[in-house]
C-alpha cells in the first residue's frame, strides 16, 4: 500500500474523497492494520472523470475477479456502479459511493476531520464517524450471518478501536 503516493495522485487530479476504513482508523490513533486504502468519493460527473483519469496509469482491475475479465475503470463504469474494490500498481484501493450508517459523500465529509498526509490536507473519517459506520455495518439482533472469528465483548467505555473513551 502506497498511502502518500496515492493521496498525492488523487489530490493532484482534483479528486474529491474522504479516507475511511482501516487507514482512517490508523490515522485516528487505532493500532488497526490494513492492506488496502478505502475511500468514499463524490459521485459528480467531473469527480468520476477525475478519478478514472488519475488511476488509469496504475492499471486498475477488479480485485478478486477472474483473470481476463474485461473491465475498464472509466467514468461511465463508475457512474454505473457504486462501490469498487480494485487492485492497482499502488496497491489495493476500495472506492465507495456511500458509507453504511453515514450516507453519501457529503454526509461522510461532514463527519470527517482534516489530517496532514505527506504534506497534503485530507479529509479523514472521524472516530465518531468510524464508530457509526462500523455499528451500522454489523448485523442486527436476530439476523443471520455466517460466523467469523469470535470478537471480545466491548465495555461501555471501550470503543471499536479498543481505546477507552
Amino acid at each position: 500500500m502506497k498511502l502518500d503516493e496515492t493521496i498525492r495522485i488523487l489530490n493532484d487530479a482534483g479528486v474529491e474523497f474522504v479516507i475511511i476504513g482501516g487507514v482512517a482508523m490508523g490515522l485516528q490513533g487505532s493500532a488497526h492494520l490494513t492492506r488496502d486504502i478505502d475511500f468514499c468519493y463524490a459521485r459528480t460527473v467531473k469527480n468520476m472523470e477525475r478519478l478514472s483519469a488519475a488511476l488509469a496509469p496504475y492499471h486498475p482491475a477488479l480485485r478478486g475477479a477472474p483473470p481476463g475479465l474485461p473491465f475498464q475503470f472509466d467514468a461511465k463504469t463508475i457512474a454505473s456502479g457504486l462501490n469498487f474494490t480494485l487492485s492497482t500498481d499502488l496497491g489495493d484501493l476500495d472506492f465507495l459511493g456511500e458509507v453504511s450508517g453515514l450516507g453519501s459523500f457529503q454526509e461522510v465529509r461532514a463527519a470527517s476531520d482534516t489530517k496532514d498526509i505527506g504534506g497534503i490536507k485530507c479529509s479523514v473519517l472521524s472516530v465518531e464517524g468510524l464508530i457509526k459506520s462500523k455499528t451500522a455495518s454489523r448485523p442486527s439482533a436476530g439476523s443471520i450471518r455466517p460466523a467469523r472469528t469470535a470478537r471480545p465483548q466491548r465495555t461501555k467505555t471501550e470503543n471499536w478501536f479498543g481505546m477507552t473513551i
